[in-house]
């Protein structure tokens, strides 16, 4: 079994609101053989809290209104350090850059298929890891 046009249409829907607002590594995973409960996962992350918020918003905004679709399930909004938007056919994660590397889900579901995303989606692989050595190097300049 395979994701359904719909939430391949969901997927696209939601990496290109998520690179809009410039979240890093974007990427998604066809889940439906291995898991009943949804077709596909998309992941992203941000360099901190406040950006996390506002990709999850654009995202959710994006697919209200252009594809009719609401999350049934919204979690991790106050801390937003990991936001879960449940679509049913899809589930979104949104993860500050600290948590995306500890919890590197990436790992679990890297034996299913990965779905073909926007260009702009796709661009935004390594930002995470581009963003922390620019921060690192800022960091170490102000400390000298």
């Amino acid at each position: 079994m395979t994701a359904t046009d719909r939430s391949i249409e969901l997927i696209n829907a939601a990496a290109q609101a998520a690179a809009d607002k410039l979240a890093h590594d974007i990427i998604a995973y066809d889940v439906s053989d291995v898991l009943s409960i949804t077709d596909a996962f998309l992941l992203a992350s941000a360099p901190n809290d406040r950006q996390v918020k506002s990709i999850v918003d654009e995202i959710e905004e994006r697919l209200n209104k252009e594809l009719g679709a609401k999350p049934v399930r919204r979690e991790g909004d106050r801390e937003a350090r990991w936001v879960l938007l449940d679509y049913v056919d899809i589930v979104v994660h949104v993860q500050h850059s600290e948590e995306r590397v500890f919890y590197a889900l990436e790992r679990l579901w890297k034996d299913c298929p990965e779905i073909e995303l926007p260009e702009d989606a796709k661009a935004t692989r390594g930002k995470a890891a581009a963003h922390a050595e620019a921060t690192a190097g800022e960091a170490e300049g102000a400390s000298n």
